[in-house]
């Protein structure tokens, strides 16, 4: 029945792929070497374009930041990053304020097209108190949303190339529904749902597979609670029937540790795909870790 209903998803999308057209023969602009620049903002970006873009001569894709900057919280522009964007045709952005520096980028690079990842009446942002929770990758269902906008807006960009793109799109969408059926089927009837993150980057994989953030360590990446702050985390995870705490891969878990070894409570690992090698190997990195995310799940929360 799964299967069916993907194979149905399938041809919806193809329809709305021609209904929507993809720039009626006009053609992209290329780089004086004959070829389609796509610069991506970070990682995640990466690995959706790499995934569209695969096979397709003529297109490079090149991620701007280096593997192990992760989430762009306050990211600052380097003179690297716009010399990278001036040779660039198109420059793919998660968007939803991720990239906090894009203004400067717009204002710079007047004749670069923005493709905004998180484009889609079908986003629905989650909030941060006033501030709009920018991590909608990490739900699978919004990632699916996010290549589609991706594919959408590179065909405008580049007509000569939209068969290719939307045939590599609907094969990703594919690959990426068979896992959030796979993430579905072993963490919905976990019997313990709640759970303490290390920062604010899981809130969209919690709401789609109901999971309740009870707290997170540090409310700013790199910033370690106050002495208060610490007190009251400790308590909140004293009261928790299973006590685990999730620390990230690129971030000290220092704090965290503090608190495991106040509680008794176990450390895992939760990685938001956010660091690795722009390499072609990368294209299948987001199905890789998110798998690895759900056996960490499904290991504490038993």
């Amino acid at each position: 029945m799964k299967k069916f209903k993907n194979v149905c998803w399938l041809l919806v999308f193809a329809l709305c792929f021609l209904t929507l057209g993809c720039g009626g023969g006009q053609q992209a602009q290329s780089g004086k070497d004959g070829k389609f620049h796509i610069v991506t903002s970070f990682y995640p970006m990466y690995i959706d374009v790499l995934n569209i873009t695969d096979g397709v001569e003529g297109v490079e894709v090149v991620n701007m930041t280096k593997p192990q900057t992760g989430c762009l919280h306050d990211y600052q522009l380097t003179t690297e990053d716009l010399k990278t964007l001036e040779s660039a045709d198109v420059f793919v952005v998660n968007g939803a304020g991720m990239e906090s520096f894009l203004d400067k980028v717009v204002s710079q690079q007047k004749n670069l097209k923005i493709i905004d990842a998180s484009k889609s009446d079908k986003i629905n942002l989650l909030k941060d108190g006033e501030e709009e929770n920018p991590h909608v990758w990490l739900s699978v269902t919004y990632d699916i949303e996010q290549v589609k906008a991706i594919t959408s807006q590179l065909c405008e960009a580049d007509p000569a190339h939209e068969k290719q793109y939307r045939d590599n799109a609907m094969a990703y969408v594919q690959k990426l529904s068979e896992l959030r059926d796979e993430m579905h089927q072993e963490l919905d009837t976990l019997p313990h749902k709640d759970i303490v993150t290390f920062h604010e980057a899981f809130p969209y994989l919690a709401k789609e597979f109901k999971l309740n953030i009870v707290s997170v360590v540090e409310r700013e990446p790199g910033t370690e609670p106050t002495p208060k702050e610490l007190e009251e985390l400790i308590e909140q995870v004293k009261g928790l029937p299973v006590k685990v705490l999730f620390t990230e891969p690129q971030y000290s878990p220092a704090a965290a540790e503090t608190i495991a070894r106040e509680t008794g409570a176990k450390l895992y690992k939760l990685d938001p795909v956010v660091t690795g090698e722009a390499t072609p190997e990368a294209k299948d990195a987001y199905l890789k870790v998110m798998r690895e995310n759900m056996k960490v799940l499904k290991e504490a929360l038993q």
